[in-house]
């Protein structure tokens, strides 16, 4: 279970008085600090209090958080904070944080903006995208007209997407499942995505989840990594990717690919000519 998963009933219940709080940390506005401060304090439990107001809420806020010096779990359990603290109904605070996210991000001001624009640019047809976390790329496509499929471990964040997508406009499917392992049938989606999620986990896992997207994929595997000198750990990253790592795994599942940089690292795996056997051998 993750963190997301156990913060669950929490992200939707009523923020009292601009205050929100999970077991030792607590987040509240403070209208004595200035319009988008962010301050931290440990002096005996962690409390962050902010002068956030519904425009400053989305993606945006995580390079600030991430500045602020945490733990994977402080990190997630601040960001939800920060949303619920900021708006009071849990629906319509979401419904904001998704709003300012996609704005940011097909806006381009966004970190992950280019990410996502590269990513659009290279699926074809059906996605499925593994490992989407809170969802703006499957969002992003929905929003586009594309049958997209959103897919994460987190029953949390799938059941936060399913209950969003609505209210923003966008039919999609959301699947909670392993990425090495979802409940979809061979060749069911012509592009299979699996974006910034292989630093989250090690290469054997990281092995059983791009095995799994060319089981699914009829035409392509899209790729992308972060480029890092060191794994960021309150992001949940546990190993870094460079263009000779990237290429080590293209050849590694025998299926034609390419690999480029940009933002990061991209390996895109050709599964068009695989046939109906999807089964490959890593070498």
């Amino acid at each position: 279970m993750t963190e997301l998963d156990a913060l669950a009933p929490n992200c939707a219940a009523p923020a009292r008085d601009g205050r929100w709080g999970y077991e030792d940390i607590t987040v509240e506005f403070c209208d004595q600090l200035a319009p988008g401060t962010i301050e931290l304090d440990r002096a005996e439990f962690l409390t962050v209090r902010h002068g956030l107001d519904s425009a400053h809420i989305g993606e945006s806020l995580v390079p600030r958080v991430t500045d602020l010096n945490l733990s994977q779990r402080e990190f997630e359990v601040v960001m939800v904070g920060l949303v619920r603290s900021t708006v009071a109904d849990p629906v319509e605070a979401w419904t904001t944080y998704y709003r300012n996210s996609l704005d940011d991000l097909l806006g381009g001001t966004s970190d992950f903006a280019p990410v996502h624009s590269r990513a659009e640019s290279l699926v074809q047809g059906s996605v499925l995208d593994l490992g989407s976390c809170f969802g703006f790329f499957p969002l992003r496509l929905a929003l586009r007209g594309i049958d997209v499929t959103a897919t994460d471990l987190s029953e949390g964040t799938m059941r936060l997407l399913g209950t969003v997508a609505p209210h923003l406009g966008a039919t999609l499917t959301v699947i909670t499942s392993d990425a090495a392992g979802v409940p979809v049938a061979d060749n069911s989606a012509d592009t299979v995505t699996a974006l910034h999620l292989l630093e989250h986990v090690d290469d054997e896992v990281g092995t059983r989840i791009v095995e799994e997207a060319i089981r699914i994929a009829r035409a392509r595997v899209v790729i992308a990594v972060p480029y890092e000198s060191e794994a960021t750990a309150c992001h949940g990253h546990i190993r870094t990717f460079d263009n000779d790592a990237l290429a080590a795994l293209g050849r590694r599942t025998g299926v034609p690919f390419e690999i480029d940089e940009y933002h990061g690292g991209w390996l895109v795996l050709d599964t068009s000519r695989l046939g109906t056997s999807r089964t490959v051998a890593f070498r």
